[in-house]
């Protein structure tokens, strides 16, 4: 049976934006991100013009991701969420390639692509209705 970080990296692959949670001044905020698994880490490609990479680099963070409002009638609904300290980091023309293309725009101003890496020491997997490992399957 697999643990609940490789359940959590094959749900992560499932889509590509999610939210990262941190703390500014002492005040919890969201942000979306793009993002890739890339061996033991998780690799956010965020907008520079907002400065949260400022905020979430050196600190711990959360960064979730689910299919909550994308699931069909019928399909297993999940949650991921991987608590780690978040670094600024330069990703490889591999692993940028699997990013693909940033939006033109953020915010009306021109995307300036900033990178984050989160090495993982809490990962929580939760799901209502059937099991993801089998698609139309159901937990017993």
């Amino acid at each position: 049976m697999p643990t609940d970080e490789q359940r959590a990296a094959g749900l992560l692959g499932r889509v590509e934006y999610g939210r990262v949670a941190a703390s500014a001044r002492a005040l919890p905020f969201l942000a979306p991100a793009r993002h890739i698994v890339a061996e033991d880490r998780v690799l956010l490609r965020m907008h520079r013009g907002h400065g949260h990479h400022r905020v979430c680099a050196g600190s711990v963070v959360a960064y979730g991701v689910d299919n909550l409002g994308s699931a069909h009638a019928g399909e297993e609904q999940w949650s991921v969420q991987v608590v780690g300290v978040c670094e600024t980091v330069e990703p490889t023309a591999a692993q940028l390639e699997r990013f693909g293309p940033g939006p033109l725009r953020v915010d009306g101003l021109p995307f300036d692509p900033v990178y984050l890496g989160i090495a993982p020491r809490f990962t929580t997997v939760q799901c209502m209705g059937g099991d993801p490992e089998r698609p139309g399957g159901h937990r017993t």
